[in-house]
């Protein structure tokens, strides 16, 4: 109910509210209509002004020359030329759309997707407003209501338009959209109000599937069977928003089974994301992609073609040469890193010596001061820096990072990897460190490598980790028949092989009834063999014909003290170190106890220590054998 002056201060060159209290504190701020008019002499307006700021405190000269331009400035606002356009009232709607987008895009630079979204203003004005009120709702989260509101993107209206042409017309470079929506015939070059309607009525079709809640929200299902998270995991809303096409058109035109279709999405997702697919012109290689939908005649063939574009792109050279060099970066934003990211989720890992799964952690709805889970430096920056690595694109390179909890990650602190690691493998079994090792991409010792070394080494094995999960993303193959485990008698029923192998005792001699150190030996050859090759089970108690005699030949106190004896031979023979790949258990079988010693594929080679030298030993067939030093060389270098 008060009246409020608005004057214009020079100095901040910004009007301000002056109420009673201003006025009474800075009296040189007044009413400008009272200095102002067409006819004030603009010089007479800057003295007075001075003048009573003058009255209230000193001006340095900088501060004079400032109010001179500021006032200068407000008073060429008098003169300032306005350029109306008169349009006659007989034009049509479509000359008013032209006039509408010239006179734009001689201003703020439009953008193909403006054109468009001018003539939805004319001539479907309802559509554009259905795309901005959708857009404005996913980015509120939802109080009970369904709306579009997810943790993967807040789509503006240009992108969902580029979905719906798209869906609608199979193509990406909207410039050539623009001319059909103006109803332009591709063959003749001539515009008509009756091509128009058409393909407007294509257009609104499409739209109101890109807008159907239900495909948007169960689209994003397959963006989380690919093992991504939220938004903080996606390089690219291009490839999301494409993906998103390809869904619709695979679901809508050829009613794919939604199983089926979400398969084949999240590989496709997967395979876009991790190779940047649509980082660089991406108009061109989105109209390459959907050209080749358009002959598409059935879902078989439309899932033929996506799984074929994948498979040409992740070619063999691409997971050992092409993944570990876009893996040599620092920064936080590579879809390589992001890939890594997924995979881990994919493979149901756990934070890096943690019980929580990184699924658990990384859930996009939950906010605290402290993520539960932060990137932290294997080789810490402040230990690095000691030792002469301080640039940030070394210290910071992604295969120098893994996820921990923020609590591990603030007691870590500066301290080595040599020193910290110690306290934090205790806390998890052989066997648990063994995987929290594979999922982690750990080479063996590496906190005794040269960080440089280190580096190479992680960065080939995070290739492997990602290589693993996008193959799960394959067709899953068929379950046993019957969905019955095998069990180990009949494993032991076909024989020793490649990765099975039967040994009568641990340390006697049952022709002599002695114990006998060959016998151990014997054992130690058999389990470093799997180690470097793919695995495999040595059964103890097991005579070479299958036949279980047991282990009460070798003549332990009890299992625990045959179980010590066992991993003491293995920490002198071979070293604690590969014991993490070692998972020896008693089993029952044929009414007697057998020592099943399991064992998985070491990321480094494995030596046995044999009369003060070492020998290596691999798998070949059913049988376990030696290597000469060139053989051991070159069998290193091919696997390892």
């Amino acid at each position: 109910s008060e009246k409020i002056e608005i004057a214009f201060n020079p100095l901040t060159e910004k009007f301000e509210v002056a109420d009673a209290a201003i006025r009474k504190d800075k009296s040189y701020i007044s009413n400008i209509s009272q200095l102002w008019s067409k006819d004030t002499d603009i010089f007479h307006i800057v003295d007075s002004y001075i003048e009573g700021l003058k009255s209230v405190r000193e001006l340095t000269s900088d501060e004079v020359k400032i109010v001179k331009k500021s006032i200068t400035k407000l008073n060429g606002l008098l003169s300032y030329p306005f350029t109306a356009l008169e349009l006659a009232a007989n034009i049509n709607e479509e000359q008013v759309s032209e006039v509408f987008v010239r006179i734009n895009s001689e201003g703020k630079k439009l953008e193909q997707a403006d054109f468009i979204l001018t003539l939805m203003s004319v001539f479907w004005d309802a559509g554009r407003t259905e795309l901005e009120t959708f857009c404005r709702e996913a980015r509120m989260p939802s109080t009970g209501k369904p709306t579009p509101f997810n943790h993967f993107i807040q789509p503006s209206p240009d992108q969902l338009l580029r979905v719906s042409v798209g869906v609608a017309f199979k193509r990406a470079r909207l410039q050539n959209v623009y001319s059909i929506l103006r109803g332009k015939d591709l063959e003749t070059e001539e515009f008509s109000p009756e091509k128009r309607e058409e393909q407007f009525a294509i257009l609104k079709k499409a739209q109101e599937r890109v807008l159907n809640l239900q495909y948007w929200h169960d689209f994003f299902k397959a963006i989380k069977q690919a093992g991504y998270r939220s938004g903080d995991w996606i390089s690219s809303e291009n490839n999301l928003l494409f993906s998103y096409t390809l869904y619709l058109i695979g679901r809508t035109e050829y009613a794919i089974d939604e199983f089926k279709l979400r398969e084949a999405l999240a590989k496709w997702f997967f395979m876009s994301s991790l190779t940047a697919r649509f980082s660089s012109s991406p108009e061109s290689k989105m109209e390459y992609d959907l050209a080749r939908f358009r002959q598409v005649k059935n879902g078989d063939e439309f899932i033929k073609v996506l799984e074929k574009i994948c498979d040409d792109v992740l070619a063999n050279d691409f997971w050992t040469i092409t993944l570990p060099n876009q893996l040599a970066t620092s920064s936080p934003k590579s879809p390589a890193l992001f890939a890594y990211n997924a995979a881990l989720n994919l493979l149901d890992a756990k934070v890096l010596f943690s019980k929580h799964k990184i699924s658990e952690l990384a859930d996009p709805s939950v906010h605290a001061n402290r993520s539960d889970f932060e990137r932290h430096h294997l080789f810490p920056k402040e230990y690095l820096k000691s030792i002469g690595v301080s640039e940030v694109r070394d210290t910071n390179q992604i295969a120098n990072y893994a996820f921990v909890e923020w609590g591990d990650n603030s007691a870590i602190g500066k301290n080595a990897p040599k020193i910290y690691l110690p306290s934090y493998r205790q806390r998890h079994s052989g066997q648990d460190l063994q995987k929290m090792y594979h999922w982690h991409a750990l080479p063996d010792n590496w906190e005794e490598l040269d960080y440089q070394d280190f580096l190479g080494k992680r960065r080939d094995l995070i290739s492997k980790i990602i290589k693993e999960a996008y193959s799960l993303l394959n067709k899953s193959p068929a379950p046993a028949a019957g969905g019955k485990e095998v069990s180990v008698a009949a494993i032991i029923a076909e024989g020793e092989s490649y990765n099975l192998e039967f040994k009568s005792s641990l340390r006697v001699n049952l022709h002599t009834n002695q114990k006998d150190p060959r016998m151990e030996m014997s054992c130690i050859k058999t389990i470093a063999g799997f180690l470097n090759g793919k695995g495999g089970t040595l059964l103890i108690g097991v005579k070479d014909d299958g036949e279980t005699i047991g282990i009460d030949a070798d003549g332990f106190q009890n299992e625990d003290k045959m179980l010590l004896h066992l991993t003491n031979l293995i920490k002198d023979k071979i070293s604690p170190q590969h014991m993490m790949y070692i998972h020896p258990h008693f089993i029952e079988l044929d009414g007697k106890r057998v020592l099943s010693v399991e064992c998985n594929s070491s990321k480094s080679p494995v030596y046995v220590k044999d009369d003060n030298t070492e020998k290596f030993f691999i798998r070949t067939g059913a049988s376990t054998s030696e290597l000469s030093a060139s053989q051991t060389q070159e069998f290193i270098r091919q696997k390892f």
